[in-house]
C-alpha cells in the first residue's frame, strides 16, 4: 500500500497539472522502483513494466475497467512477450497501474512464477473492485474478438554505443505512439534486435540472421556506411528493405539497390553548404581529411566537385586509417604543416576526430591563420552531447548541422524521451537526444504505415529451390513476398514527423536545411543556415536573404576563428619548412631591359635587374600582407640558361620553383599544367622585315592618287565647263570672241586655270586679309561681281555663279590630290619587302626567332621548314642577319612578339617595319602552380600597379622616352581617291552649270524671237535654224557690258593681270547707252538713276 500511495500521487499530481494521462504514465514509469520494491526478483517486474506497444484505449480518457482487461489479455495473448512468464493478470494490473487504477489490489498479484503465490480469489476480488461488478473480466475477454498480426522488422545497431542506445529508445518509443494513436491498425511490428558489434561482418551476420531464420519484413540500420554496403546486397537478394537512419555515404547510392532506402541526407547534399563556406570567405583551396572507408570516401568526390565549382582546388587529401596510433596522426599533421594550404576539411567519426584536434592543437595547428571545417558527422557528436575536454580542443572551428526546426511536439518528445532514456540508463545522465534518435523515431513510424499500407498477407517468404545444411548458406536465402509491397508503400509515404517533413525521393530523404556552427565555449554557436534554393544566409527569412549575395560573408553572423580572431585567415600561409618563395628567373645573352642576370665574380652575388624584375618587386609591394621570396637564376653550373622557357615553365609543376618571373608569355600549352596571373604587357607575335630602297620611283606615280574613273570625269567636267563659260560669254564677252579656235582655245583654257588659280584665288577672296573691293553696280536690279580670276574676265552674272561652284569643287580636289600624292609617296619610301607570310613560304626563303620561343612551334604550325628558322639571341644578333640577307646566311623577316619587336625597332626603325598579321597571344604573365592561391593576389596587384603611375615610370626607366619612328604596321598602303567620294561635288557643279545654261537658251530665244518670227516663211526649218545660230554666234552689239569693255579699251585700260590691284584700281562708273533713243534706254522720268558703290574693307 505504501508503494501504491506513493504511484498514486505521483500519477494524481501529474495528471492534475498536465492533465495529460500519457504524462501520467511517464510519472509513473518514471517512478525509483529500486528504491521501493523488496521483493526477491523485482528485476523481472521492472522489465515488464514498461509500456507495451498494446496500449491503444489506455492513453485515451475516460478510461474504462473493460478496455482495461480487454487490453490486458490482448496484451498476454500476444506472441510479442515469451510464453508462460507472464501472466495476465499481472499484465492486467500492470496496464490499469500505468493509468492510476488498481492500486489496492496492486499487493494481491503475482506477476511471476516465482513470486510468492497468491490466491486467485484474491486477485479475483481486486479486480472486482475495480471494475465494480466481478463480471468485468468476463466481458473483457468476451470482447477480445479483434487480433493483431505481428510483422517482424529486424533492428541492427552498434548496440555498445550511445548513438545506437539513443536510436533504439526512440524506435521504442516511436512504436508506442504510433499503435497508440492507431490503436484500429490491423498489424503490429515486432523489433528483433541484433548487435552489429562495431563490424562489418557481424553486421551481415546479423542481417543474414534476420531474413533467413527471423523472415523479417525489413530492417532499420545499419548503423555504419560501410555496414550498409554488404547488408544491402543481402535485402537485395531477399527483396527485404533495408532502411538506414545513419549511412550516409553517397557511395551506397551508386550501388543502385532498389531495396535500400536512406532515411538520412546524403552525403553529397552536405558538400555544397561546405563549398558554399569556402566561396564567402575567399579561400581558393582546401585539403580534406578523412577517415580511410567507405563512410571517408564516399563524400570526395562529390566534396572535390563541389569546390572546383567555386573555384577552389584541392591540392592534397590527408587520408588517416581508422587504427591510426597518436604518432602516425601527429606525422600526417606535420606533413600538412609543410604544405601553403591552411583550410582543413574533416570528415571522420568521432573517437578519430577527437585524437586528431588533440594532437592538431598540441602541434600549434588551433592557432590563428588556421581554418577548420567539420561535416555533420563530427557537428553532431561533438556538440549533442558537448564534453569540455572535447570543444576545448576545437574552439574556432566551423561546422555544419542538419537543421530541425524546433516544434512544441519535438519539445513535448525530448522531455519524455529525457526521462525514459535516464530510466534506462542511468548511468548516461549526459546523455542528450540527437539527430540520430530523431531519424530514427521518424523512420520506424514510416515503417509502421508503410507496412499496414502494404496490407495484412503475404508475410512469408517463398524458399528457395537449393538445400543446404548451413544456417548461413546464402543459396538457401528465401524471398520475402511482402517485400515489394512494402517497398512501394515506403516509397509513397509522407507524414509530419519529428525533424519535418518525410518523404522519400529517388529512395533517400529530401536535402534539408543546413545550420552553420562556430564553436565557442563549451558548445556551438550558430552563425547562419545554408538551403539548396537561398544558400548562406544568417536567417531561413527569404525577405532579408535578398539584400546580400548568397556567397557573400555579410549572410553569416562574425566568425571566431582558431587564436581567438575575428580576422579572416587567407587560407594559405608560406609553408613552414620554407622562409622565401623560390622565384626561378630565365637566364639570357639578349634583350636585358626585359629581364637580365649578372654575377658578380668578386663578391659571389647575382643580381636581378630589367623591366620584368621591377614590375613583380612593384606588385609584390602592393600585395596587403608580405611576401618574403629569392630570386634563383634558371642556369646551369657555368652560367648557361638550364633549358627553355617551357623547361623553366615545367619547374614549376615539379615544385622546383614556387613561381617564375620574366618574359615568360602566357601561352595554351603551359596553362595545362601550370597556372598564369594577369598579363602585364601588350600581347602578340607579329612579322618584322627590311623596309625596301625605292630609289627609282614610278615615272607615273603622279596618276596614282586618282582612280581612272574619277581622272576621266574630272576631265569632262573641264570641258563641260569651259563650254558652258564660252556659251554664256562669247556673246558678250570680247575675250572669248574671235576666230572658232580662239574662242575654244580661251574656254578651255580659262576652265582648265582653275585647276591652278582657284586654290589660289578662291581662298584669298574668302579669307583674305588685304581690302577686299566688292563693286556692286546696280542697274535695272542686275549685280555686277568683278571676280578677277584669270587674265579674262567673266561679264555675265551665271558665269560668275557657274564658276564660284567649280571653283570650289577643283579646290577639293587639288587638295585632295595633293594629300594623296604626298602620302604615296611616303609610303613608297616605308614599303616593306615582304608583306605576307605565305611568300615566305612558298619562296623558300630563311626566318628567324628567339632563340627558347615558343614562337619556333608557332612557325611549324605555320607551314615553315625546320630548316628554314634561324635563331637569334639579342637585338643584334637578329640585325646582323637582316644585312646578310636570306640568300646569304640570313633572314628575310623575323618573328617574335610585339615587346621585343619594339625594342628591335626602337634601335633600327629607319630600317625594319612590322607589318601583319599578329598572332594573338596572352602576353608576359608570372608563372605560378596550378591552383595556387597567390595568383587571384598577384593578379589584383598587378591591376592595381599597371593602372598606376608606377607602371609608367617602371617603362619609362627601361624603354625610354616614346620612340620618335614612325609608327609601322599592316597600313603600309594609300588607297587612291575614286569617284564615289567626290561623286556628289560633280553633281552639285554639274546641275549648277546645266541650270544655267538651260536659263541663259530660255532668255535667248525669247530676247530673239521677233528675228526668228520676221524671217522668210518660205524658208525652211534647216535654214531658220542655220539662220538662229548665226545669230547666237554673233556678237551683241547692244550689251552694255560690252560697250563699257568698248569704253575702256579706248581710255586705255588694259585687262587686269592675275595680280591683284590696288584698292583704289577699282571703281563703279555709271555707263549709258551710246543711243539713247535705242528701245534699251529708259528716258522716262521714273527710271533709277544709277548709283556707285564702293565698298573698301581695310586689312585688320
Amino acid at each position: 500500500m505504501e508503494i501504491a500511495t506513493c504511484l498514486l500521487g505521483a500519477c494524481y499530481d501529474s495528471a492534475h497539472q498536465k492533465s495529460s494521462f500519457e504524462e501520467c504514465s511517464v510519472a509513473v514509469s518514471s517512478f525509483t522502483w529500486e528504491k521501493s520494491l523488496k521483493w526477491d526478483e523485482e528485476d523481472s517486474l521492472i522489465s515488464y513494466f514498461n509500456p507495451l506497444p498494446l496500449v491503444g484505449p489506455l492513453f485515451t480518457p475516460p478510461v474504462n475497467v473493460t478496455a482495461v482487461v480487454k487490453v490486458a489479455v490482448r496484451a498476454a495473448t500476444d506472441p510479442v512477450f515469451p510464453p508462460g512468464i507472464v501472466d495476465v493478470y499481472g499484465i492486467l494490473l500492470l496496464k490499469m497501474l500505468a493509468v492510476g487504477v488498481g492500486l489496492e489490489a496492486f499487493c494481491e498479484l503475482e506477476t511471476h512464477q516465482k513470486l510468492k503465490p497468491r490466491k486467485l480469489a484474491g486477485i479475483s476480488s481486486a479486480i472486482g473492485k475495480l471494475a465494480g461488478t466481478s463480471s468485468a473480466i468476463e466481458m473483457g475477454v468476451a470482447q477480445n474478438t479483434t487480433s493483431t498480426i505481428p510483422v517482424n522488422v529486424g533492428v541492427v545497431l552498434d548496440l555498445a554505443s550511445l548513438d545506437a542506445k539513443i536510436a533504439l529508445s526512440c524506435i521504442n518509443m516511436a512504436l508506442s505512439d504510433f499503435y497508440a494513436s492507431h490503436g484500429d491498425y490491423k498489424t503490429r511490428l515486432v523489433l528483433n534486435t541484433r548487435d552489429s558489434k562495431k563490424d562489418v561482418i557481424d553486421a551481415a551476420a546479423a542481417a543474414l540472421d534476420l531474413i533467413k531464420n527471423v523472415e523479417v519484413q525489413a530492417i532499420l540500420g545499419p548503423t555504419t556506411s560501410m555496414q550498409a554496403n554488404f547488408v544491402i546486397d543481402l535485402g537485395e537478394k531477399a527483396r527485404v528493405p533495408i532502411i538506414s537512419f545513419s549511412a550516409t555515404s553517397p557511395s551506397l547510392t551508386s550501388i543502385r539497390s532498389s531495396y535500400f532506402l536512406r532515411a538520412t541526407q546524403n552525403d553529397s547534399a552536405k558538400v555544397n553548404a561546405i563549398s558554399a563556406i569556402v566561396q564567402a570567405f575567399g579561400w581558393r583551396e582546401a585539403v580534406p581529411i578523412y577517415i580511410d572507408n567507405e563512410y571517408g570516401e564516399g563524400i570526395i568526390p562529390y566534396l572535390t566537385d563541389a569546390l572546383q565549382e567555386v573555384d577552389a582546388r584541392v591540392p592534397y587529401r590527408s587520408v588517416i586509417s581508422p587504427s591510426a596510433t597518436d604518432d602516425q596522426i601527429v606525422e600526417e599533421l606535420y606533413k600538412l604543416m609543410t604544405m601553403q594550404t591552411r583550410v582543413f576539411i574533416v570528415h571522420m567519426y568521432r573517437s578519430l576526430g577527437t585524437r586528431l584536434f588533440t594532437k592538431a592543437k598540441e602541434i600549434g595547428m588551433m592557432s590563428e591563420g588556421y581554418v577548420w571545417i567539420m561535416t555533420d558527422g563530427l557537428s553532431v557528436d561533438f556538440l549533442s552531447s558537448p564534453n569540455h575536454s572535447v570543444t576545448d580542443t576545437i574552439q574556432g572551428v566551423l561546422g555544419i548541422k542538419p537543421y530541425v526546426p524546433r516544434t512544441k511536439e519535438l519539445g513535448y518528445f525530448r522531455a519524455r524521451w529525457k526521462r525514459k532514456f535516464l530510466r534506462d540508463n542511468p548511468n548516461k545522465i549526459d546523455a542528450e537526444l540527437n539527430i540520430y534518435g530523431l531519424l530514427a523515431y521518424d523512420a520506424t513510424t514510416a515503417l509502421a504505415l508503410a507496412v499496414e499500407k502494404a496490407g495484412t498477407t503475404n508475410f512469408g517468404f517463398r524458399k528457395a529451390n537449393v538445400s543446404s545444411n548451413s544456417s548461413t548458406d546464402l543459396a538457401t536465402l528465401g524471398i520475402s513476398l511482402n517485400g515489394p509491397n512494402i517497398l512501394r508503400a515506403l516509397s509513397t509515404t509522407s507524414f509530419k514527423g519529428l525533424k519535418g517533413d518525410y518523404l522519400f525521393v529517388d529512395g533517400q530523404l529530401q536535402s534539408p536545411a543546413f545550420q552553420i556552427v562556430n564553436v565557442n565555449g563549451n558548445g556551438g554557436r550558430r552563425i547562419g543556415f545554408w538551403t539548396p534554393t537561398e544558400g548562406l544566409a544568417k536567417t531561413l527569412n527569404p525577405r532579408i536573404n535578398k539584400r546580400t549575395s548568397s556567397t557573400s560573408t555579410s549572410r553569416v553572423s562574425t566568425v571566431i576563428f582558431p587564436g581567438e580572431t575575428t580576422v579572416v585567415p587567407k587560407g594559405w600561409e608560406i609553408p613552414t619548412n620554407e622562409k622565401k618563395l623560390k622565384i626561378g628567373v630565365p637566364v639570357k645573352s639578349g634583350f636585358s631591359e626585359l629581364v637580365a642576370v649578372t654575377k658578380d665574380p668578386g663578391s659571389n652575388t647575382t643580381k636581378f635587374t630589367g623591366f620584368c624584375i621591377d614590375v613583380f618587386d612593384a606588385v609584390v609591394r602592393a600585395l596587403p600582407y608580405a611576401l618574403p621570396y629569392e630570386y634563383i637564376p634558371f642556369a646551369n653550373s657555368d652560367g648557361e640558361p638550364a633549358g627553355t622557357y617551357n623547361d623553366l615553365a615545367y619547374q614549376v609543376y615539379l615544385k622546383n620553383y614556387d613561381a617564375v618571373v620574366g618574359d615568360i608569355t602566357i601561352v595554351y600549352n603551359r596553362s595545362l599544367y601550370i597556372d598564369y596571373t594577369l598579363p602585364f604587357t601588350e600581347s602578340g607575335v607579329s612579322m618584322i622585315v627590311p623596309i625596301a630602297d625605292n630609289n627609282s620611283k614610278n615615272a607615273w606615280v603622279f596618276m596614282k592618287p586618282l582612280t581612272w574613273d574619277l581622272w576621266v570625269t574630272t576631265f569632262l567636267f573641264f570641258v563641260f565647263i569651259g563650254f558652258v563659260v564660252w556659251v554664256l560669254e562669247h556673246r558678250i564677252n570680247d575675250d572669248f570672241r574671235g576666230s572658232a579656235s580662239d574662242q575654244a582655245g580661251t574656254s578651255f583654257w580659262f576652265s582648265f586655270s582653275t585647276m591652278v588659280f582657284a586654290q589660289r584665288n578662291l581662298p584669298s577672296l574668302v579669307n583674305s586679309t588685304s581690302t577686299v573691293v566688292l563693286a556692286l553696280h546696280l542697274y535695272k536690279h542686275q549685280i555686277d561681281f568683278m571676280f578677277k580670276f584669270t587674265g579674262e574676265r567673266v561679264v555675265s552674272n551665271l558665269s560668275r555663279a557657274v564658276i564660284i561652284i567649280w571653283c570650289f569643287v577643283v579646290l577639293i580636289l587639288t587638295q585632295s590630290y595633293t594629300a594623296s600624292l604626298a602620302s604615296l609617296l611616303t609610303v613608297e619610301q616605308l614599303q616593306p619587302t615582304v608583306t605576307d607570310v605565305r611568300v615566305l613560304i612558298k619562296k623558300g626563303e630563311y626566318v628567324g626567332y628567339q632563340k627558347g620561343s615558343f614562337v619556333l612551334g608557332l612557325l611549324l604550325d605555320l607551314g615553315f621548314d625546320k630548316s628554314k628558322l634561324m635563331v637569334y639571341n639579342s637585338a643584334e644578333e637578329c640585325h646582323h642577319l637582316f644585312s646578310k640577307g636570306s640568300g646569304n646566311g640570313g633572314i628575310a623577316a623575323a618573328f617574335d612578339e610585339l615587346a621585343f619587336i619594339k625594342l628591335i625597332l626602337s634601335r633600327y626603325c629607319s630600317k625594319y617595319t612590322m607589318i601583319d598579321p599578329k598572332f594573338k597571344t596572352g602576353g608576359f604573365g608570372f608563372v605560378f602552380p596550378k591552383g595556387s592561391p597567390l595568383v587571384p593576389h598577384i593578379s589584383r596587384a598587378i591591376l592595381n600597379v599597371t593602372e598606376g603611375d608606377e607602371m609608367k615610370q617602371i617603362e619609362g626607366a627601361w624603354f625610354g622616352e616614346k620612340s620618335t619612328c614612325p609608327e609601322s604596321g599592316s597600313s603600309i598602303s594609300s588607297n587612291s581617291l575614286s569617284l564615289k567620294s567626290f561623286w556628289g561635288l560633280f553633281l552639285i557643279a554639274g546641275l549648277a552649270a546645266l541650270l544655267a545654261l538651260i536659263i541663259f537658251i530660255v532668255s535667248f530665244v525669247y530676247r530673239e524671237r521677233n528675228i526668228l518670227r520676221s524671217s522668210d516663211s518660205t524658208a525652211s526649218i534647216w535654214s531658220r535654224i542655220e539662220n538662229f545660230f548665226r545669230i547666237f554666234i554673233q556678237r551683241d552689239s547692244t550689251s552694255s557690258t560690252l560697250r563699257q569693255s568698248d569704253r575702256n579699251d579706248r581710255n586705255g585700260i588694259s585687262l587686269p593681270t592675275m595680280c591683284a590691284p590696288s584698292p583704289s584700281a577699282y571703281s563703279v562708273d555709271t555707263e549709258y547707252p551710246a543711243n539713247r533713243s535705242s528701245a534699251s534706254y529708259d528716258s522716262s522720268p521714273n527710271r533709277e538713276v544709277p548709283q556707285e558703290v564702293v565698298i573698301d574693307h581695310e586689312n585688320n
